[in-house]
């Protein structure tokens, strides 16, 4: 087989995979400007008389614009928190060469293998008693969760920083901090996109946390997607309308943001 036809052919299987992971979200859309008679006579087909009265109402019932608002203080404000936190943990335990740090470090990792279900009740009492089942308080739950995996990720990139900077940078009199926040963490630039990637998308579209803490005034646009949809499960033009403003979000940020992604994933790999 030649080149010309394995490309061809490679061609071919990205347009139908792309089509296939594409045909949802034509589903969704399409069924979310029509009617429910319009539904059930054509799933696939294009809405004959499309409307956008579907999205004004989920508009209203979701709330989105305050639950929208809970979800960009809380992912943004977390995210901001475990990149800040971890690195600044990160560069002290990769530049303190002894047995405290390495074990600090291991403890960090086998962090990372304890499941949310196994604390998930003691963390919810805990922070119960303290009166902390809010939006700070989920916060600082993520903090704690996101800080595991951030700190071995910017570990592993700050071991490939020559200390000769530290040590030149302090012989010109700057200290541990100015170190860090001149030096050290701009050249953290593409882990910490990496990093704030990795959180954003598991703290934007997690469930299970906020609905154990939050209550219905901070909850978050997966909790508001999630009981409009069961409240209209029998009506799919509101549901679907209702979903698709809960992905929107997801969706134009990854398009305005696709270059700085691409670019801090490659260049995280590197490092």
């Amino acid at each position: 087989m030649s080149k010309r036809v394995k490309k061809w052919l490679l061609g071919i299987l990205g347009l139908v995979l792309g089509l296939l992971w594409l045909f949802p979200f034509y589903l969704i859309l399409t069924n979310s400007m029509k009617t429910p008679k319009g539904i059930f006579s054509s799933v696939i087909g294009l809405p004959v008389n499309g409307t956008f009265s579907n999205y004004t109402q989920a508009w209203a019932a979701l709330d989105f614009i305050r639950s929208l608002f809970n979800s960009l203080t809380i992912t943004i404000v977390s995210v901001v928190l475990i990149c800040l936190a971890s690195s600044m943990a990160a560069y002290a335990i990769q530049r303190n060469h002894s047995k405290v740090s390495n074990v600090i470090l291991m403890l960090f990792v086998a962090a990372m293998l304890i499941p949310f279900q196994s604390v998930m009740i003691p963390l919810t009492t805990i922070f119960g008693k303290a009166q902390m089942l809010n939006i700070p308080g989920l916060i600082f739950m993520y903090l704690g969760f996101g800080a595991s995996l951030s700190i071995f990720l910017y570990q592993g990139a700050i071991a490939g920083i020559p200390e000769a900077l530290d040590e030149a940078a302090t012989l010109e009199g700057a200290g541990h901090g100015r170190i860090f926040f001149t030096i050290i963490l701009p050249m953290l630039n593409p882990m910490t996109v990496t990093v704030a990637i990795l959180n954003i998308v598991w703290i934007w579209n997690d469930y299970l946390l906020p609905s154990l803490v939050l209550p219905q005034s901070g909850y978050t646009i997966p909790l508001q997607t999630f009981f409009f949809f069961g409240q209209f499960t029998k009506q799919w033009n509101l549901a679907l309308a209702g979903l698709m403003l809960g992905i929107l979000p997801v969706i134009i940020f990854y398009f305005f943001a696709q270059r700085w992604i691409i670019k801090g994933v490659t260049d995280g790999s590197v490092k």
